[in-house]
């Protein structure tokens, strides 16, 4: 089959062999699939990826001497049953699913393996009890968008927020517009957003942010103060130091995922706040453990999503609760993926790029 390959930390067209469906398998023609901004860092960082999953535990397990195909934002037609199959879904079926295989020995992953191709191929094979049905109607493109819209419902469900708490979203690339659409949703508002990128502002308030920051112009926390501040016959008790008027509770969400950030977001953020790592760093980086000390800061670092968390965001998506329309930029067939990672580089030029490997 025909896939766009990650050799030598390069994207290389080529033929690969086809993935044949163990027990409780599926064999799957890739109909779309999105270029994650974590396929962008991997690429670029893939020897410190697989070095820190050693050390953590994590399921990134790849020999970069060998080929990858990256791509887990998928939706796929059933082609065939491996052995030891229900066949609930019939072959020409839509699906979508959690870019793992659950096997006897443990988990693997789709896109981040060497022997489990990922959606920049034509073809993959996938658990068969993980496979969620495309609702009737619903887009193929949109059905792709489930994986990385399941990352922002996913944060946004771990910050545990209140009704009076108010976010801000830190970095508004598909990973913080994620969030945002996931904060609409929540109905958790005002939400404030700040990007340096005039598109990206754009996008965050179509997907829903209701105050927009160009950091250039403005401090992203004094805007958030001002959105934030509270009825001083309910607002909570401050601490004795605090200067200013009460203010309703901080929530904010990293979504940038390069270094200095979280350091940045501790220095500035108001008293009490709680901060959601969701971006993906991939480098070393450095904190001053006095700001959060300080300030009683809450770090929390969030990844990927429950299996409840992916099928809802599938239904979400499915009964229009989601602006979805701006986010698709761009399609490519596997001949494409290596310019498109080059052109997501720009954020001025594309918020999503699907690749359509038939194409």
């Amino acid at each position: 089959m025909r896939a766009a390959v990650m050799r030598d930390q390069k994207l290389v067209v080529d033929d690969v062999p086809t993935p044949q469906p163990g027990p409780g398998e599926v064999l799957v023609k890739t109909l779309a699939c999105g270029i994650c901004g974590s396929d962008l860092h991997a690429l670029k960082h893939a020897q410190k990826l697989v070095e820190i999953s050693e050390q953590s535990g994590g399921v990134f397990n790849m020999d970069l001497k060998r080929d990858i195909v990256m791509g887990h934002e998928f939706c796929v037609e059933v082609l065939d049953h491996g052995p030891e199959t229900s066949k609930t879904l019939k072959a020409g079926s839509r699906a979508c699913s959690m870019p793992v295989l659950i096997r006897p020995a443990g988990v693997e992953t789709v896109g981040y393996s060497n022997d489990n191709p990922g959606g920049y191929g034509e073809l993959m094979r996938l658990t068969e009890g993980l496979l969620l049905e495309v609702p009737n109607g619903l887009d193929t493109e949109y059905a792709a968008l489930t994986e990385p819209l399941a990352v922002g419902y996913h944060a946004v469900q771990m910050a545990r927020l209140d009704k009076d708490d108010v976010p801000l979203v830190i970095g508004c690339g598909p990973v913080g517009l994620a969030v945002i659409a996931a904060l609409r949703l929540k109905d958790v508002r005002p939400v404030v957003a700040a990007d340096f990128s005039p598109r990206r502002r754009q996008l965050a308030e179509a997907m829903g942010a209701d105050v927009v920051i160009d950091p250039h112009q403005h401090s992203p926390y004094a805007s958030w103060q001002e959105a934030a501040v509270a009825d001083p016959d309910t607002a909570p008790e401050q601490a004795p130091w605090a200067a200013g008027p009460p203010l309703r509770p901080a929530v904010l969400f990293e979504c940038v995922g390069v270094p200095g950030v979280i350091d940045q977001m501790m220095s500035s953020a108001p008293h009490g706040a709680r901060i959601v790592v969701v971006g993906v760093c991939m480098e070393n980086d450095t904190i001053q453990p006095m700001f959060g000390i300080n300030k009683e800061l809450n770090l929390q670092f969030v990844l990927g999503y429950t299996r409840e968390e992916f099928s809802q965001t599938l239904y979400n998506i499915a009964d229009g609760k989601l602006p979805l329309e701006p986010l698709i930029t761009g399609k490519v067939g596997v001949e494409g993926v290596a310019g498109a990672f080059e052109e997501l580089a720009s954020p001025e030029r594309h918020a999503k790029i699907l690749v359509e490997p038939w194409r």
